[in-house]
């Protein structure tokens, strides 16, 4: 069975189903096909920090009016260390703010718009190929229940994840990697209790770092820093939230509600990007193309900035007459990316604990005062929280 569409979208994460939409808002037809079921997809746990670039482009896409209701939004947020607390007004500094509002909430709007619009979408779309995106006429092969499939299109994205097909089908020779792994990991909890505060706080302490976040009124999510040789089930959850309070300041520790955990993982830390991101019509988007640590909350918001991107490069093409605007895609989305990797770098660097000579801990403790001591430190770090602007695709 051959199914004909102009662009074909891998991957039914945030990434692919924003894009998918946007696209079908301006009558540009695609097909996304995921290789999960919509459940294993909705129960990824993932950020929960929206930034105000990503925000503007769900509304755009028609899919924000639960976010704009359910939102929490965030003025600021506070790092702790050296036994001290320094709040970053990102308001006042940048005049703007971000939004708490939860990956997995963000997806089940996505996926109740694809549904609504009735544009194409197969999960458990299985042994997916994708094929002549170097030469000008792609196409991608998959089986769905039992029947195989080809899918002709003019364009691919790929948006299916570090492990996902795409970055996979790009010849060697064509694509360079540049990688950072950690020597820590995120271990995560998430627990129907109320935030120990109406803000985020990141904290640095000498047994290793931990961040108070949350994801509404009446659940929060907290991290500690952990070994990557540690397994999640040597972690009840009394000695969680033990590390945890012995971690925090003390009047922050004194008010911490605890209670039982849905969810608890440990996340391995990554630096991660892959050049150039266009390969002939072929085009990674989000995490096919990059990763980042999860300090900076930047992995779902530069996922956004791709996907702004590559829809504006794909509406001139095809709606505009102007092709030569995707040659510009990988380009302009590396810049951001490179910029969104260097702040993930950056915060990771400043606030874990690392076993290091008392040179690069100096280096750590001046670093914390010199960006929390003058405005001009605080405005760099609220302007790259908060998020760099999107670049016009022109």
């Amino acid at each position: 069975m051959t199914i004909k569409t102009q662009v074909a979208i891998i991957g039914a994460g945030p990434s692919g189903l924003l894009l998918g939409q946007l696209l079908h808002r301006c009558g540009i037809d695609n097909v996304i096909l995921e290789r999960h079921t919509p459940d294993y997809v909705l129960g990824r746990i993932r950020a929960g920090v929206l930034e105000y670039g990503f925000v503007d482009l769900m509304r755009e896409a028609g899919v924000a009016e639960r976010m704009d209701r359910e939102g929490l939004v965030h003025d600021g947020f506070t790092l702790a260390f050296q036994g001290r607390r320094e709040h970053v007004d990102m308001k006042g500094l940048t005049g703007k703010s971000v939004l708490v509002y939860g990956q997995t909430e963000v997806t089940r709007d996505l996926m109740d718009a694809r549904k609504a619009s009735g544009a194409p979408i197969y999960y458990e779309a299985e042994d997916v190929q994708l094929y002549d995106f170097l030469d000008g006429k792609p196409r991608v092969t998959f089986t769905h229940q039992g029947q195989q499939k080809t899918l002709e299109c003019a364009y691919i994205a790929g948006c299916d994840g570090f492990h996902g097909v795409s970055r996979k089908s790009v010849p060697k020779d064509r694509i360079k990697e540049f990688e950072r792994v950690y020597p820590f990991g995120w271990l995560g909890l998430m627990s129907d209790t109320p935030p120990v505060e109406d803000e985020l706080i990141y904290v640095h302490n000498p047994r290793g770092f931990a961040l108070c976040s949350m994801r509404s009124h009446t659940r929060s999510r907290y991290y500690i820093q952990c070994s990557l040789a540690e397994h999640v089930d040597e972690w009840s959850d009394d000695r969680f939230w033990t590390e945890l309070s012995a971690r925090l300041p003390e009047d922050v520790a004194a008010k911490l509600v605890t209670g039982p955990s849905i969810e608890k993982s440990i996340a391995p830390l990554r630096s991660f990007v892959a050049e150039p991101m266009k390969f002939g019509n072929l085009f990674l988007v989000g995490d096919a193309a990059h990763i980042v640590p999860p300090t900076g909350a930047k992995g779902l918001n530069l996922a956004s900035s791709d996907v702004y991107t590559l829809y504006h490069a794909l509406r001139g093409a095809c709606l505009d007459g102007r092709p030569e605007l995707l040659d510009r895609y990988s380009e302009i989305a590396l810049r951001r990316v490179w910029k969104a990797e260097r702040f993930s770098w950056w915060m990771s660097m400043l606030l874990h604990t690392f076993d290091d000579d008392a040179f690069s801990q100096r280096i750590q403790k001046a670093e914390q005062d010199y960006y929390t001591s003058t405005r001009a430190g605080l405005t760099t770090i609220a302007e790259n929280y908060v998020g760099l602007p999107y670049e016009p695709v022109v």
